[in-house]
């Protein structure tokens, strides 16, 4: 927690304890120190870990992330730490744009009613209609829009910031930013480095922060993974299916994925007869890069591709367990590392139901697919029409692909997840209530 706030904590929790006589003076005096040394907010944090420390209250934790409002995976990630975490904490979720507790149940399958949603609008991103919040936007010339959060964080006890937006600077006692990609470099307004610890969700995304921020983040924590298919038979059909967010500059590659199922169905009519391409995905109103899609298959008449978007998970964990292919081409001809696939839960969750991944070879893929093994990694749509046409042309090798990747997708579940959660936000919170260093008992 560190020396200049530790010390005083544990001299004033011990008095409180003792019920001694001195201790308003005592409080009085190093909240004063505390804030000539390093400001009102570092007294008003002393004050708040005692109140927790005492069971005055329950510890209060936020969770931000800019983004919360769309479906995607590292959102996800961010509101299944909350899930593991709520009977242990007072939890508020911290958004800039609506977003309920049944959006929540409906796209991730988790309750958290019991935890607050606080709206914080972005002033600068309301007054331009912006439907994205891009910090990127943001430069040292301009106020910086995110201090509004960087407010609020000093209002808890820890402070999530999952959105790896390295604008919010931290105000909580204890505070984390889980990063799924460092996106930017450390310009501008860059606060990463001010957080007690950086959790990161591949080692792809560890080998750039060292690259880009010049430290080495703390902890490693896979993504959740949690679209097992329920007890019975798993079906498979003619299928092949990629999931993911339909981003607007096009990033995960379904338009070329539809260009290689059109190869497919015309070179080999025969082979793909009844195979149809089914595409799921988060996506905004008005995406032109959807539309775009679209307009191909229109124009060119492509047969059996369907559309899923911003379905529940409940209609996704279904196509899941009848799809027999999953394919998956972000990172493809890419030059940006924050362009390829930091990690790919969509990847893992596919995986679950065994269906066999065919995936780019590049980014945290690499360390979900086996190549040959539990799936098949590619580097063009020369190589992702070699393989699925391999699958397709032989049925033994697709089931035995499918189930090798049920197997490998074992390490990456959510009751796995949540457990290195709590583990990881438990030592610290006894620490924070303590004021022991993890696995010590206070004196």
């Amino acid at each position: 927690m560190g020396a200049a706030i530790d010390q005083p904590f544990s001299r004033l929790l011990k008095a409180a304890r003792e019920e001694e006589k001195d201790f308003p003076r005592l409080l009085n005096q190093a909240s004063t120190l505390l804030e000539e040394r390093n400001g009102v907010q570092a007294a008003y944090n002393l004050v708040l870990r005692l109140q927790a420390a005492l069971n005055l209250r329950k510890p209060t934790l936020a969770i931000y992330d800019h983004t919360f409002h769309i479906i995607g995976g590292g959102e996800k990630y961010g509101l299944t730490v909350a899930q593991a975490l709520k009977n242990d904490f007072d939890i508020t979720i911290l958004v800039n744009r609506p977003i309920t507790q049944q959006n929540i149940q409906d796209w991730y399958q988790l309750d958290l009613s019991a935890c607050r949603i606080k709206i914080i609008p972005i002033p600068f991103f309301e007054e331009s209609g912006s439907i994205h919040l891009d910090p990127a936007r943001i430069n040292r010339r301009m106020p910086n829009p995110f201090h509004l959060i960087s407010r609020e964080s000093g209002h808890y006890d820890f402070f999530i910031n999952n959105g790896m937006n390295e604008m919010v600077f931290p105000l909580a006692n204890v505070s984390a930013m889980i990063v799924h990609f460092p996106e930017r470099r450390p310009t501008g307004y860059f606060y990463a480095d001010r957080y007690t610890a950086i959790i990161y969700n591949s080692r792809y995304t560890a080998q750039w922060i060292e690259k880009k921020w010049k430290f080495p983040p703390h902890h490693h924590i896979y993504p959740p993974v949690d679209m097992a298919p329920g007890p019975g038979e798993i079906k498979k059909e003619k299928i092949i299916i990629s999931v993911a967010r339909f981003e607007p500059g096009g990033s995960k590659k379904q338009l070329e994925m539809v260009r290689t199922f059109a190869v497919l169905k015309r070179s080999l009519p025969g082979l793909l007869s009844g195979w149809r391409l089914v595409l799921a995905g988060g996506s905004l109103p008005d995406n032109p890069y959807l539309e775009r899609i679209k307009e191909y298959i229109k124009a060119r008449q492509v047969e059996d591709i369907e559309f899923k978007i911003n379905i529940a998970a409940d209609e996704l964990k279904a196509l899941y367990r009848k799809a027999a292919i999953f394919w998956h081409l972000c990172g493809l001809d890419q030059s940006d590392p924050a362009l390829v696939e930091h990690f790919g839960m969509t990847i893992a969750e596919a995986m679950q139901n065994r269906a066999a991944p065919i995936v780019f070879d590049g980014g945290g893929q690499r360390e979900i697919v086996e190549h040959g093994i539990s799936g098949f990694r590619v580097k063009s749509t020369a190589g992702l029409i070699h393989y699925t046409r391999e699958l397709i042309e032989k049925p033994s090798l697709l089931e035995e692909i499918g189930r090798k990747a049920g197997d490998k997708s074992r390490i990456f579940t959510r009751e796995r997840f949540e457990e290195r959660v709590r583990d990881f936000f438990l030592a610290r919170l006894k620490e924070y209530l303590t004021g022991a260093p993890a696995g010590q008992e206070a004196g």
